[in-house]
């Protein structure tokens, strides 16, 4: 694996590792909003076992890439950033995004992206707003930090409760920094969550335009049955635009699919990117 700066428009560093044979199909993977891309650690591992290519970048503001500061954070912006991405892709290219990544996603395709196959993780255009603004609620929770490693796992635990409390908190870090005052803080701008909530739903909502453009791109949506960001409606409004959608549900897994339930998160991935978008290779033995 090798990491790499990637340079977007406005000037921001985006830190991004890349992994696998550099002629295999590419597979960009775009974390969700305050998670960094070690959240694709596991995913990644298995997609390059399965013959594919992975660029797997941090967002703007988030993990290793820079800050935007206020008013650097919109869809547009992060479109923009996608298409700094994919113009480092030499050949096909298929793209995996949860949450905040997913509608990504969608808004570069309302601009003109064309990737070859699209996989939402538990995201639609319109999700439900109560999801979110819990999703929203948790961020802003605790702005000053946490003291010990133990006290960001137990709110974690508190949160989401449909995954088992680990055992070793160092992997926390990942997704953590420690601030000035020596306390533990998420590893992502503040100015992330700037904005008013109903101004972004709105933004979520718009780029149902990006999902009427991949009509003909195969298209798959993950999502934990236990979600409370994506409902059977909001499924039902996507299959109005994509009427080949396929929809891969995940047992016992919330909003947070890979992390929740990552071993059929990543054979429910895995299988679709197969059956449209297939590796130049034949996969690893102990590959899914």
């Amino acid at each position: 694996m090798k990491t790499i700066r990637i340079e977007t428009v406005d000037g921001i560093g985006l830190a991004a590792d890349i992994a696998g044979d550099p002629a295999a199909p590419c597979v960009v993977l775009m974390h969700g909003g305050g998670q960094t891309r070690a959240s694709w650690s596991r995913a990644g591992e298995e997609l390059v076992a399965a013959g594919y290519r992975i660029v797997n970048f941090d967002a703007r503001g988030h993990g290793e890439s820079d800050w935007a500061g206020p008013g650097g954070y919109d869809l547009g912006r992060s479109a923009a950033d996608l298409a700094c991405v994919i113009e480092g892709i030499e050949g096909s290219y298929a793209l995996v995004g949860a949450s905040l990544g997913g509608v990504t996603a969608l808004r570069a395709m309302a601009e003109g992206m064309q990737p070859d196959a699209v996989v939402l993780v538990d995201i639609v255009p319109n999700p439900h707003p109560a999801g979110v603004a819990r999703i929203r609620a948790f961020m802003q929770a605790r702005p000053e930090g946490y003291d010990t490693l133990d006290e960001v796992a137990d709110a974690i635990a508190a949160y989401n409760p449909h995954r088992p409390r680990p055992r070793d908190t160092g992997g926390l870090m990942r997704n953590l920094r420690l601030n000035k005052a020596g306390r533990y803080v998420w590893h992502w701008d503040p100015a992330f969550l700037g904005r008013e909530i109903d101004d972004e739903l709105t933004e979520l909502t718009a780029t149902i335009e990006g999902a009427r453009r991949a009509h003909d791109v195969p298209t798959l949506l993950i999502r934990g049955t236990s979600s409370d960001v994506v409902s059977d409606e909001g499924i039902a409004i996507l299959r109005d635009v994509l009427s080949a959608l396929e929809v891969h549900d995940v047992a016992g897994a919330g909003h947070m699919v890979a992390g929740d339930r990552n071993d059929a998160f990543n054979a429910g991935l895995i299988a679709f990117l197969r059956r449209h978008f297939p590796a130049l290779r034949a996969p690893d033995q102990n590959s899914p």
